[in-house]
């Protein structure tokens, strides 16, 4: 239930910090691997993402 609030939490915010936070992580990359956000879905929002 835990991974699934941060999933969801991050989807919909987009705020790796706060998550790291509440999880009491030590670094973004540990939460951001904790709730399953990988890789190639951080480079596809970044594709997506125009200046």
């Amino acid at each position: 239930m835990r991974k699934t609030f941060g999933y969801h939490f991050y989807q919909q915010t987009k705020d790796v910090a706060m998550l790291q936070q509440i999880f009491g992580h030590s670094a973004p990359s540990v939460t951001l691997r904790y709730i399953g956000i990988n890789e190639d879905m951080m480079d596809q929002a970044l594709q997506s993402f125009s200046l």
